[in-house]
């Protein structure tokens, strides 16, 4: 029996079901007909006319995507705005599109989750506990195998999630040793106060904003290692890649392309 686009989406939502989402996401099925057969998916963090180019070019069936394509909503798809020419452009390659956001941030093997695991963090439990779901929730926060210190952390950091031209920034001491660490990956200084409720070390997110963390530091807080948004979500693509292929005849791959905003750093 040929793999369709509703078998795919049934399998997304096993392991990462709309109900994990935040309340002001849009998750699921953005194009696409269910009947419609799939040999081919691609994964990526944006949905943006690189991916999807990319996506039609190698002849996928299929774009899943971390991020949502209209997460604020949308009145049209007309081909005189980016996102609705690339809606048609789908369309008429017959590749559906499917995202995943902050239900695969919460998930058992989401986005903190493979964050964490690049790193070595042992004994990981939810930074923010879903209220519903008490198991899972948003980051992740555990304890480093042997200590080392922020800026050698920072260094791990690098050498494990895409290499962008905004780079790694730390805040804090970065001789300051750290055991026990938390991570958000994606705009996490809504966390900063929470980092210090678990004891962490230090906290690694991104989109840190100027007066979150100021405020955080000088007040004794733990350090910081900034990433950008699109490098510490990278991650999560493998894992969801590993489900649908577990539970579907289909051939994948992960899109390498950086899809960061920001292109030079002087």
């Amino acid at each position: 029996m040929s793999v369709t686009v509703e078998h795919i989406v049934r399998a997304m939502n096993k392991h990462y079901p709309a109900s994990f989402a935040e309340d002001w996401d849009r998750v699921g099925l953005v194009v696409g007909d269910l009947a419609a057969p799939v040999k081919l998916i691609g994964f990526a963090v944006d949905p943006c006319e690189a991916t999807v180019n990319e996506a039609i070019e190698r002849g996928a069936d299929m774009l899943i995507t971390h991020h949502p394509l209209f997460l604020r909503g949308t009145s049209s798809v007309a081909t005189d705005s980016a996102k609705g020419s690339w809606v048609h452009k789908l369309i008429k390659n017959d590749c559906a599109l499917f995202a995943a956001h902050t239900n695969a941030d919460a998930a058992a093997d989401g986005s903190a989750v493979a964050l964490a695991d690049l790193l070595g963090v042992e004994d990981q439990r939810p930074l923010q506990p879903h209220s519903d779901f008490p198991q899972i929730g948003i980051g992740r926060v555990g304890t480093l195998p042997m200590t080392m210190s922020v800026l050698e952390l920072a260094e791990r950091v690098k050498a494990k999630i895409p290499d962008v031209p905004a780079g790694i920034t730390i805040g804090g001491d970065p001789a300051r040793i750290v055991k026990t660490v938390a991570v958000s990956p994606g705009s996490g200084d809504s966390f900063l106060k929470r980092v210090g409720e678990v004891g962490a070390d230090v906290y690694i997110t991104a989109d840190l904003r100027h007066h979150p963390a100021t405020d955080h530091l000088w007040s004794g807080g733990c350090a910081l290692i900034g990433t950008t948004h699109f490098a510490s979500e990278w991650p999560v693509l493998p894992n969801l890649q590993r489900r649908i292929e577990q539970e579907c005849d289909v051939q994948t791959y992960v899109s390498t392309i950086i899809t960061d905003p920001w292109e030079i750093r002087l």
